[in-house]
């Protein structure tokens, strides 16, 4: 049997490995498209200059986003300011945690929505917020609701909101590039002259062509591989602040086994919550291969995890 602490550092690695695996691919698919553009329409191939015209692009579409996230998402949720008199217990089981974390005391909001669920929001922890829900409130006693706020708060203490923005920026990236070359090689391309070198530019752009169409899929799923392995560390840091697994392990059992959808979530914040708001559930082998465009690892290998800490 592991301790949180194993549990944490080894979910850190996975999550580094995931991470720095990601990059290299994007720097791999980014060089091969680039090259592909090069060869098709006839300029020098060589160096990552369309690489900067992307990241441009998608650096100063997803910067307004990056910085106003928080406020965008709580909009969308219909979510309020969280009152000290009306949510006591609410209040108090995050100062506490904050105190014990030593971490800023994030905004707190709520939606007023019967379905339980939270999720936690913002680039870093002193720009932070955590909403919950109506539901979630009403339904969870003091100790569950202090496992819910302790993942929430390892979200932030992780900085996993801010890595989701920089993993979205790279996808981003990505599928521009590729819907770059797709489109325009519908303009026509014009050959070189020199045989060896339109062999192997021939090849270049076959490449191209299947990463352009590929990788914003494969891009997509290792984005959602990250997001599950996040919430897995999330789950665990979890019980380094609050030293109860049982707390959050029968606060997940409790969220999952509520039917009722969240209303208030869609598939652009899917993925910010402590439990898929949609309810969607795989079983066998579809479910496998469903789970691999879940925003979430599945509620029994969360739960077998945390039974696993000491």
């Amino acid at each position: 049997m592991q301790n949180f602490y194993e549990a944490v550092d080894s979910n850190k690695r996975k999550s580094l490995i995931i991470v720095i695996g990601f990059a290299l691919f994007i720097f791999v698919v980014v060089y091969v498209i680039s090259q592909a553009m090069s060869y098709y329409f006839g300029y020098q191939a060589g160096g990552l200059g369309i690489f900067g015209v992307a990241m441009i692009a998608s650096g100063l579409i997803s910067l307004g986003s990056y910085y106003y996230s928080d406020k965008i998402v709580l909009t969308l949720s219909g979510a309020r300011p969280a009152d000290r008199k009306r949510d006591f217990e609410y209040y108090t089981v995050v100062e506490n945690l904050c105190i014990a974390t030593g971490l800023p005391k994030p905004k707190l909001y709520v939606i007023n929505d019967s379905a339980p669920n939270a999720f936690a929001t913002g680039r870093d922890p002193k720009h932070a917020a955590i909403c919950t829900t109506t539901g979630l409130l009403d339904k969870l006693n003091r100790t569950e609701l202090e496992g819910v706020i302790g993942h929430e708060l390892s979200h932030i203490r992780n900085y996993d909101t801010r890595l989701m923005a920089v993993v979205a920026v790279m996808v981003g990236v990505v599928a521009l590039i590729g819907d770059w070359f797709l489109r325009m090689s519908f303009w026509g391309g014009r050959r070189r002259n020199d045989r060896e070198e339109g062999q192997l530019g021939v090849i270049i752009i076959v490449v191209g062509f299947i990463f352009a169409i590929l990788s914003p899929i494969i891009g997509q799923l290792i984005q959602l591989a990250i997001s599950r392995r996040r919430e897995f560390l999330a789950d665990a840091s979890s019980v380094e602040i609050t030293h109860q697994p049982n707390g959050l392990i029968s606060a997940l059992k409790k969220i999952s086994s509520d039917n009722e959808p969240l209303e208030a979530a869609n598939k652009a914040t899917a993925h910010l919550y402590i439990v898929n708001p949609f309810k969607e559930k795989g079983h066998g082998a579809v479910g496998w291969f469903a789970n691999l465009f879940n925003t979430h690892p599945p509620i029994p290998d969360r739960i077998k995890a945390l039974e696993k800490v000491a």
